[in-house]
């Protein structure tokens, strides 16, 4: 809500300086226009920390899926033999069925949060690599002002999303994060 007060105001002044013929001409304002999103989402650097989760947190979602598995047999096993246990039986053999069922629900509950937390951290260090990169793009390329969220509509013309794109390629391809 900050961000959008901010910006709308920086876009209110230099129209107001615009119109009114003041120290900016609109010649002199280079502005572009870049998807953040996008960029998380396509860049090589967030590919490659999607997949680096993957490979990290695979044998802990297959282990899960192993205790599932094995609480669903042992299920199956005690409705089929339900029938032929005495009263004791049946409730321990339930009472262990639930506490296996908590503590895969425990284990599925802390496996999200490890990855939601791993997840966090990598998105923040890529989205510090992306800003860099935009920000350095802009100088290199002369531009004023670079808008990111927010927009309902750039040209082509401005939008610098593609180019910034490919910088964070060659960074990656040149051994960059």
């Amino acid at each position: 809500m900050k961000k959008t007060v901010l910006l709308t105001a920086a876009i209110a002044s230099m129209s107001a300086a615009l119109l009114s013929g003041g120290a900016l001409a609109a010649d002199d304002v280079k502005i572009g226009v870049v998807n953040v999103g996008r960029l998380l989402q396509e860049s090589p650097q967030a590919q490659a920390a999607r997949e680096k989760l993957e490979d990290e947190f695979a044998p802990r979602r297959r282990e899960i899926v192993a205790l599932q598995t094995q609480l669903e047999e042992k299920s199956a096993k005690m409705q089929k033999d339900m029938e032929v246990m005495g009263t004791e039986e049946r409730e321990n053999a339930q009472r262990e069925l639930r506490n296996e069922e908590r503590a895969i629900l425990r284990a599925q509950n802390e496996f999200r949060e490890d990855l939601d937390l791993r997840n966090n951290e990598a998105i923040g260090s890529i989205q510090q690599e992306v800003l860099r990169e935009i920000a350095t793009y802009g100088e290199n390329s002369g531009l004023d002002l670079i808008l990111a969220d927010g927009i309902v509509y750039a040209s082509e013309r401005v939008d610098v999303t593609a180019p910034v794109l490919e910088k964070l390629k060659a960074a990656y391809e040149d051994g960059g994060s």
